[in-house]
């Protein structure tokens, strides 16, 4: 009996599949730290044979090329795309036997990159499910706009043409298996459906229920900014990146934590936000492990930066190394794990306060203050409180001397975003409160919010 495991990886929003019959596996789109998949291929007793790629990656470092260098697996990568290694090169209509009864079948499935494939899945003669990668997703689609504005238009409309593909050559009861859709940006929206198949998307996907013209113009609205550190995935991915490197970096005590702060290193702290805002190093930056601490980091931090890592356990230190080579982030400079007490040394240490938005509301009546919503701009043009200047998280380093002078008030749509917003302005010197709340309470809580074009503030 054959079976699919799943592989999540929740932070960067993604799935890895590993598919055997009880002796030899497949593995779709392996995540860079490899060692999860050959743990669970020894778990389940089965040797991994092939490995396929339905794209290549936008969002996370590929780890098949590695995958494929550790188990001697064949390496199954588009004829088309241009990469540097050796790998079997597939094409549409291709047939791969993998053991004596599976059968993966090679489809065509551009839209999300322009040699997207899927990967329909046989057994016993049986076609069982398909492994669509960035093409039909839970209730959506990869989005089309990630290679340039300039091909947006051509790849909304071959994603839409793939969609349909999909949906007519598969059974119904196949079942669907994406490798975005769980929260990553290379998904056009988010669904919060955990399985699918064939016959449910034909129900409720928007490629298949609505007319090519409707569906493109729906799409490209809702589309909005994606991480910075994407530019740097396809080239990583086309020379086929190594296995990771996960040993315990250089530790640094609290005069080299100074120094590396000093010489305008980035020193992040990953402690929750709660955590940091009570004290904190002057300087450091709060990137918590318990949101999207890779997208975010990745998103802010410019390449080439060193890093030094701040974590109370030598296992939360791993755990965002571990994070971070999946973005292609392999080595940081240096860590120290403890109390910020241990880590300041001699100094004292700083701390900023946490608010709702009933406070906000409250303390808008006796006294003037600077509101900065760091949400993205759709989320912004959807609602917004009334004079909050709008600049994006992913922007803020550079428009910091944007935000005007006086005590900030920073929010985003649940805190996570606001914290790292308000550690960036209390490292520039500014006086910060971090509104640590849901933005949904923000007009209940007595603070005037306009919607869609109502007057806004600020750009």
């Amino acid at each position: 009996m054959f079976r699919i495991l799943p592989i999540d990886t929740p932070t960067l929003g993604d799935r890895s599949y590993l598919v055997h019959d009880g002796t030899v596996a497949l593995v779709v789109d392996p995540q860079r730290d490899i060692d999860r998949v050959l743990d669970l291929a020894a778990a389940e007793g089965v040797h991994i044979t092939h490995v396929f790629e339905t794209h290549i990656h936008n969002d996370y470092v590929t780890g098949g090329y590695a995958l494929a260098q550790t188990t001697g697996a064949a390496y199954h990568v588009n004829a088309d795309d241009p990469v540097t290694f050796d790998r079997v090169a597939v094409h549409d209509g291709d047939v791969i036997a993998v053991g004596d009864t599976m059968r993966v079948g090679v489809l065509a499935t551009p839209g999300h990159t322009f040699t997207h494939l899927a990967y329909a899945l046989d057994v016993g003669g049986r076609q069982v499910a398909v492994f669509t990668g960035g093409s039909l997703l839970y209730g959506s689609v990869g989005r089309p706009d990630l290679l340039g504005p300039a091909h947006t238009d051509a790849l909304v409309r071959h994603q839409y043409q793939s969609a349909h593909r999909l949906a007519g050559e598969l059974p119904d009861d196949a079942g669907i298996y994406p490798t975005h859709g769980f929260g990553s940006f290379c998904s056009a929206t988010q669904s919060e459906a955990a399985a699918s198949t064939v016959a449910a998307e034909k129900r409720s996907n928007p490629a298949l229920t609505k007319t090519e013209q409707t569906f493109v113009d729906d799409l490209l609205a809702g589309l909005d900014a994606w991480p910075a550190y994407y530019a740097h995935m396809a080239p990583a991915n086309s020379a086929g990146p190594g296995a990771p490197d996960l040993s315990v970096p250089e530790r640094a005590d609290a005069e080299q934590l100074r120094k590396r702060l000093a010489d305008g290193e980035w020193v992040v702290d990953l402690r929750n936000r709660v955590a940091f805002a009570a004290g904190h190093v002057a300087g450091t930056l709060n990137v918590g492990l318990d949101g999207g601490f890779a997208t975010y980091l990745g998103w802010l931090i410019p390449p080439g930066t060193p890093l030094t890592l701040l974590g109370e356990t030598v296992e939360q230190v791993a755990e965002a190394q571990r994070e971070l080579v999946r973005i292609g982030i392999d080595r940081p400079a240096a860590h120290a794990t403890g109390n910020p007490a241990k880590w300041a040394g001699s100094a004292a240490l700083e701390a900023f306060p946490r608010a709702t938005f009933a406070d906000l509301a409250q303390v808008r009546h006796h006294r003037a203050v600077v509101v900065l919503d760091t949400r993205r701009d759709l989320e912004a043009a959807a609602a917004r409180i009334e004079g909050a200047v709008h600049i994006p998280l992913h922007e803020l380093l550079r428009r910091v001397d944007e935000v005007p002078d006086g005590e900030v008030w920073v929010h985003c749509a649940g805190g996570y975003r606001a914290a790292i917003a308000a550690s960036i302005l209390a490292a520039a010197g500014r006086r910060v409160v971090a509104v640590d709340d849901e933005f949904s309470r923000a007009r209940e809580s007595g603070l005037p919010v306009y919607f869609g074009g109502s007057p806004k503030v600020g750009s």
